[in-house]
């Protein structure tokens, strides 16, 4: 088991929603930032949102302001992504990341897969 697992990824129609689910070691999760990346078939992987260690801030990428909220449960040290509205650009594999004081931990990735 590595130190961030990813879960919640499946197979959806366009307009629906989904909740991927990271959970993470104490070491993980004690992060200067943690953030949710996706990668398309054949494409770079790419930042989707970002959450701040101190303080909490977000940031998302110009694609999902609006339909993605990234959270963080710090009873249960699981980072969220929220996806609503998905739609046929949102499909690839979402990868959770965390930045702590030294290496970071990238997860296996989960697939979302959106249908028209």
């Amino acid at each position: 088991q590595g130190h961030v697992v990813e879960s919640g990824g499946g197979l959806v129609q366009a307009g629906a929603s989904l909740r991927l689910s990271c959970k993470a070691t104490d070491r993980a999760f004690t992060t200067l930032h943690m953030a949710w990346h996706s990668q398309a078939p054949g494409k770079e992987r790419e930042l989707v949102a970002r959450i701040e260690g101190r303080g909490g801030s977000t940031s998302y990428a110009d694609s999902v302001k609006g339909r993605f909220t990234i959270t963080r449960d710090y009873a249960e040290k699981t980072l969220f992504l929220q996806m609503n509205n998905l739609n046929p650009a949102d499909p690839g594999v979402y990868y959770c990341h965390s930045q702590p004081l030294g290496p970071s931990y990238w997860g296996q990735g989960t697939q979302v897969v959106v249908s028209s």
